[in-house]
């Protein structure tokens, strides 16, 4: 399939197909827009079911990064990469340096960083070769480092927001949340969740991490095809995408959705069908979004960590905004948030400067 007829395509600026025989490279970069600033978002290592799945994957993605960064008042445009992990891969640090040869010669349209199956061994490597990249080790008391606790205290403050508005309630004490997926950004959300208070059920493909967050932080363990069933007041998806789906949402036992999973609605319109069962939901661009304020206040140096917490911290209050505008106007959570992201994009392209 060509990426013009991908679905997913929408009007992006440029997709970038990378390929290297000597290292077993193969990598796509989906740059959206760079209307707002440099096209940022991390690199995701994973293996595809075909070429097409990356491709579309990578589009979803990058669009899904412009929104996010403009939500969160970033100087940062949307984009996003996918390295394919095929049967043989090697991952060799010759692998990850071509990698950060092809971003560099992007010439600063594309910062990446840290996504799933990626680490900060392997960015600070891929920083042998481009300077366009974040999520490297942190100096003094400056934003870096891995992004995942930042993205998961975003999503905290988030779930509070959601709780607020939805349950009437401050805090989460007491309340039962089922999380999709115990990787890093999964164990951080754990550990805010029941610091709390809140009781917690975990699923994931790797049971030795699902065990790590029973051992420590007290939870349940669910199966993989039972997680997202769970009698809970809130549902916190936060492994891959496309679950919520016209099937699912029917059979959910929640009454929020508020995860860090990106593009879980597999369709726009599984908004409304939220909307009709009663399930308020935090849009996945906007409550994962302490990832990439980390990355921005690394990349351009220009605050504290505490300072990042401080940014990452609006989240639930740019959520609750949401919220309300969705409830006066009578439309999904989604359709708001797609709609002020693209306005703020239109507004910067239509600027002389």
């Amino acid at each position: 399939m060509a990426a013009f007829d991908n679905p997913a395509f929408d009007n992006h600026e440029r997709v970038v197909f990378c390929s290297d025989e000597a290292s077993g490279l193969k990598a796509i970069i989906a740059i959206h827009s760079t209307a707002l600033g440099p096209a940022a978002g991390g690199c995701r290592l994973w293996g595809y079911d075909s070429d097409d799945a990356a491709l579309t994957d990578a589009l979803r993605l990058s669009q899904g990064m412009s929104y996010k960064n403009a939500l969160a008042g970033l100087k940062f445009g949307g984009g996003k990469a996918v390295i394919i992990k095929d049967g043989d891969f090697g991952g060799s640090e010759l692998l990850y340096e071509k990698f950060g040869e092809f971003v560099e010669q992007l010439n600063g349209d594309y910062v990446t960083a840290e996504d799933v199956g990626m680490t900060v061994d392997i960015m600070q490597t891929i920083a042998r070769r481009t300077k366009h990249v974040s999520g490297l080790p942190k100096k003094g008391g400056h934003a870096g480092g891995d992004p995942s606790p930042k993205t998961s205290w975003g999503i905290f403050k988030g779930i509070e927001a959601a709780v607020r508005f939805k349950l009437g309630r401050d805090s989460v004490d007491g309340l039962t949340v089922a999380i999709q997926g115990a990787g890093h950004v999964g164990y951080y959300l754990s550990k805010y969740l029941s610091s709390a208070g809140a009781q917690i059920i975990i699923a994931d493909l790797d049971e030795q991490r699902a065990r790590r967050i029973c051992d420590e932080f007290g939870a349940k363990a669910a199966g993989l095809d039972e997680i997202l069933y769970q009698p809970v007041d809130v549902l916190a998806p936060c492994a891959l995408g496309a679950i919520l789906t016209e099937d699912s949402i029917p059979r959910l036992r929640t009454q929020i959705v508020a995860g860090g999973a990106n593009n879980q609605l597999a369709f726009d319109a599984d908004g409304q069908r939220l909307v009709d069962a009663g399930i308020l939901y935090a849009p996945d661009y906007v409550i994962n979004g302490g990832g990439i304020i980390n990355v921005s206040c690394e990349y351009y140096g220009d605050v504290d960590d505490d300072e990042v917490l401080a940014q990452v911290a609006a989240i639930g209050p740019r959520l609750t905004g949401i919220f309300e505008a969705a409830e006066a106007n009578g439309k999904p959570t989604n359709e708001i948030a797609d709609t002020m992201a693209k306005e703020i994009i239109a507004t910067a392209t239509a600027s002389p400067d």
